[in-house]
């Protein structure tokens, strides 16, 4: 029997998972897919937000700064890549002017020391490529951009490290209680028990929550579509550049990723079904509003490589929901959209002092570790003619580039297959090392990166196409895009 099991290994679930695993306690974290950070934690804006654009009224208000201030240190120790490049929310009138002194007063009141109102000299001293026509701005200067599926990766190894157990593909189809034990059954005819059930199923939250006790919200998923750029364009940019929020969404973005992209969205629609496509009306009106925050040449469809959309799981109370619930020791972490990056370490701490309160012992284990070792670290792609012959060596040299557009060796990829996590797919070794990011999305590497987890793993590899093939979504590709050109006579 487990002290505790946690219910999803999205950002949530993997921060309460390593937060936990400092102490002597038997823990296990179930997912429902092939991997880890598989749903909102995957396809994200990669925010590290500030802290000012919730009310501290709310739950996530109170999370999101003390969330953002841990995350130099996490990083430090677990080495997913973060860079605390600043925020600017953007005004363009005086609405927006009276805007910014609202996120400004809310940021007080949540603690923040970091933020101030700039005029329009300031904010081009900042940011030398922001539109002409922006007249100041709110700047935060320690929010910033992070790999949030490298973040989630990273908690839930150094997690097993510590002694965390991990089953994927295990999706919970039952809850019940016997006394003082929870019995979980998974849709593999596996039961497990435990003391405490943490529920951070994501979308599935009223679900897994509505098995066991009272429930008295909903969730639907509130999607978010993006357009990426090729690698490199993101120095174009040098800080995260918002629009003013609305109820909804904090507004189209503009921003570098970790990994030097330029990233540019979400928008926000709430939706009834799931539906993980892009759309060309939706894509077309997110690239016209962001062009809005920059000078004409720093966005071009031209460089476009991928369009991608997330789905966040939002709850019917508007906020987060942390709490033990009426089954008293199944804790409900439900509804955590934005800034649930952001804020999952203050997450994992509120939770940990719900179980101690309700009678979990948390004893310190001196053996605890915290800190993992990267998988890849932030680099910029060098001279390819200076490498290309490396390209052409034979299977087995650690020195040979399986990927060529971001210049992955297979030393790299090995080292990702054993981790932990058995690996199944070419996706989940994309998300580990970037083989598959580059400009031909995979066309050239996929079936090198397959040819490696075979040889390592020493059986075959049956998931062989993309997850986007398995799951039938349909996504605006280069070719749509090129059309959409031609349309907008760009």
């Amino acid at each position: 029997m487990f002290d505790v099991i946690i219910v999803g290994a999205g950002v949530s679930g993997a921060s309460i998972a390593r937060r936990l695993s400092r102490y002597k306690l038997d823990i296990l974290l179930l997912e429902k897919e092939n991997d880890v950070s598989m749903g909102a934690s995957k396809a994200n804006s990669a925010i590290v937000h500030g802290g000012y654009a919730e009310s501290g009224k709310e739950l996530r208000g109170r999370l999101c700064y003390p969330g953002r201030i841990s995350f130099e240190k996490l990083n430090e120790e677990l080495n997913f890549g973060f860079l605390a490049n600043g925020s600017l929310v953007l005004a363009f009138d005086e609405d927006d002017m009276k805007m910014l002194a609202t996120l400004y007063e809310m940021g007080k009141e949540n603690g923040l020391d970091d933020i101030e109102i700039i005029g329009q000299d300031e904010l081009r001293k900042l940011e030398e490529n922001v539109s002409d026509q922006a007249i100041g701005a709110l700047y935060c200067k320690g929010a910033g951009v992070c790999s949030p599926y490298e973040y989630v990766i990273a908690l839930v190894e150094n997690a097993m490290d510590n002694g965390l157990e991990l089953k994927l593909n295990s999706e919970v189809i039952g809850i019940e209680k016997n006394g003082d034990v929870f019995s979980l059954t998974c849709s593999t005819g596996e039961s497990y028990e435990a003391k405490y059930v943490i529920n951070a199923s994501g979308l599935n939250g009223a679900k897994v929550s509505s098995m066991i006790t009272q429930t008295d919200f909903d969730i639907h998923p509130r999607s978010g579509e993006y357009l990426l750029m090729q690698k490199g364009t993101g120095s174009r940019v040098k800080q995260v550049l918002f629009q003013t929020p609305s109820p909804k969404s904090k507004g189209i973005l503009v921003t570098r990723t970790y990994h030097n992209n330029i990233l540019i969205g979400p928008d926000a629609i709430d939706e009834e079904e799931i539906d993980l496509g892009t759309h060309e009306e939706r894509l077309k009106e997110i690239y016209t509003l962001a062009k809005k925050s920059v000078k004409d040449d720093v966005l071009n469809l031209r460089e476009f490589i991928r369009s991608f959309t997330g789905l966040r799981p939002a709850s019917s109370t508007g906020d987060f929901i942390i709490e033990n619930t009426r089954t008293n020791g199944f804790i409900n972490v439900v509804g955590i959209q934005s800034p649930g990056i952001t804020s999952s370490p203050a997450i994992a701490e509120m939770v940990e002092k719900i179980l101690e309160e309700i009678g979990l012992k948390l004893i310190k284990d001196p053996n605890y570790n915290p800190y993992r070792k990267p998988i890849i670290k932030y680099k910029d792609l060098e001279d390819f003619n200076k490498i290309k012959d490396k390209v052409d060596l034979e299977l087995g040299n650690p020195e040979r580039l399986v990927c060529r557009c971001e210049q992955v060796s297979e030393k790299t990829i090995r080292d990702a297959l054993n981790r932990g996590i058995e690996l199944t797919s070419f996706d989940a070794v994309k998300r580990r090392t970037r083989s598959g990011m580059g400009f031909c999305q995979g066309a050239f590497c996929r079936n090198r990166v397959l040819e490696v987890m075979e040889d390592e793993y020493k059986h075959p590899i049956e998931n062989r196409k993309f997850d986007s093939e398995n799951s039938g979504i349909s996504r605006l590709n280069k070719k749509d895009i090129n059309e959409l050109m031609k349309k907008m006579e760009v």
